[in-house]
């Protein structure tokens, strides 16, 4: 199984990324998206940002990732 992931775009190179997530930043392509800037957040999976999403939505999402990791509660 695969994650998509939400990340803080933060640099911009034609169609290429650099994309914060967790302090780690990685490099995503953006060709399946429109009108993605500096700043907005984006779903990153497989290496591709898939789905921009709201600052709220992707803060909590990171929470829960990050409580789930620190508290051992994998399956």
């Amino acid at each position: 199984m695969c994650l998509g992931i939400p990340g803080k775009v933060v640099e911009i190179n034609d169609f290429v990324a650099k994309v914060d997530v967790g302090g780690s930043r990685k490099d995503a392509s953006l060709i399946l998206l429109d009108d993605v800037k500096e700043g907005d957040y984006v779903i990153v999976h497989a290496g591709f940002a898939i789905q921009k999403v709201d600052e709220k939505e992707a803060l909590k999402t990171l929470e829960l990732v990050d409580e789930i990791i620190s508290g051992g509660r994998f399956l």
